[in-house]
């Protein structure tokens, strides 16, 4: 399928499920339409990467890192501008007198067999509105590639720059599913509690450890940024050590000082800036050295998601288990210690030599593709 449809459509089903949260008056609907909500950010997420290499191929590091560094700035400036634009939305809710709610709760009733009803807090509306509006027009810059003649004749001859497979194409694909299924699952886990760890475990204000997750976020965000320039200079693979040795650092400090509250300040400073380039340095780093197609990125990509799900789920439930232990930082630092073990057995497995029968083969594929693209750019002419 044409990547530029794929995404283009895929952000008008974003705009679809997001216009409508804010209408939904049942669970079941609501869940629907976070569900739609969630299929679509999982297509934008794997086409989005596999149009980086369809473009650029090993050489697009920069892009990559770029795609990823919006993904961080929306993350943490979206929320900020919408309560700045629409103000908080549960403000007011809390100084309601009791016959307004008494009210309120018989207009409720009144209307409880409609699954569509107008929320009573309009900035959440404005707030799902304007958010769905963006998208709206990002999906139109999208469809206008699709539209042009050009961009298919065209497509077959930056694909055609070259074929390679890795001797252990699958076990690398499998590796890089681990890999990232540890490393996302820390992520989230640890940007998902870091607040509740604060209060509850170091016994920080609540605004003290609001600040946390902020400053976990932008210091991801502001290294990702800086992460388009070094991909400029450096090495992916050089890049995910580096990322590495900064996570397992940080949370070997996270570790061992989980009561200081100075610790926590840094070190999460320190996490979010060395988590900031991992994963679009992965990516970019297996086309290197093997070919991805849409299917390949959406397995990898699978074992992100997976990590996302799983683990902060589970180290929600066994810190509930044991609430005097740190199991949030034991999470974070064994995924560190996981992630910093297999990037070296990923290499290994990436830079076995091949054999005779499948280089022969792969240089069969590759002129096929040559030829097919030659036939297309004399047809366009």
């Amino acid at each position: 399928m044409n990547h530029f449809l794929l995404l283009g459509l895929s952000n008008l089903l974003t705009t679809a499920g997001l216009y409508l949260i804010p209408f939904c008056k049942t669970a079941a609907l609501l869940t629907a339409m976070m569900s739609v909500t969630g299929v679509s950010f999982g297509v934008l997420d794997t086409g989005g990467n596999v149009l980086i290499l369809d473009l650029w191929g090993d050489k697009g590091a920069p892009h990559m890192q770029a795609l990823h560094f919006s993904f961080a700035l929306g993350a943490f400036l979206a929320p900020l501008l919408a309560k700045l634009a629409w103000g908080i939305a549960s403000a007011q809710n809390y100084t309601e007198p009791q016959s307004d709610r008494s009210a309120l709760n018989q207009s409720f009733e009144a209307t409880s067999d409609s699954v569509f009803a107008l929320p009573d807090d309009k900035n959440l509306l404005w707030t799902y509105a304007s958010i769905s509006t963006y998208i709206l027009v990002v999906s139109v810059f999208l469809f206008v590639p699709f539209f042009k003649k050009t961009s298919k004749q065209k497509k077959s001859a930056a694909s055609a720059q070259g074929s390679r497979r890795a001797k252990h194409h699958r076990a690398l694909l499998c590796l890089l599913f681990l890999f990232f299924f540890f490393y996302v699952g820390a992520e989230v886990t640890y940007s998902s509690y870091v607040f509740s760890f604060a209060t509850t475990h170091v016994g920080m204000e609540e605004s003290e450890a609001a600040g946390l997750n902020s400053i976990f976020w932008g210091t991801f965000a502001a290294c990702r940024g800086l992460a388009i320039f070094f991909a400029t200079l450096l090495q992916p693979g050089t890049m995910i050590v580096l990322s590495n040795i900064g996570s397992l650092a940080s949370c070997f400090f996270l570790v061992l000082f989980d009561k200081s509250p100075l610790c926590l300040w840094i070190a999460t400073s320190v996490y979010g800036a060395s988590m900031a380039a991992t994963f679009p340095s992965g990516i970019s780093w297996i086309e290197q050295y093997t070919s991805i197609n849409g299917k390949s990125a959406a397995f990898i990509l699978i074992g992100a998601a997976l990590g996302l799900m799983a683990t902060p789920a589970l180290s929600g439930i066994l810190q509930g288990q044991y609430p005097d232990l740190p199991l949030i930082l034991y999470t974070c630092l064994g995924s560190a210690v996981l992630t910093t073990v297999l990037f070296p057995v990923m290499f290994k497995v990436a830079t076995l030599p091949l054999d005779q029968k499948q280089e022969k083969s792969i240089n069969s594929e590759g002129q096929k593709i040559l030829l097919s693209s030659s036939r297309l750019i004399k047809e366009a002419k």
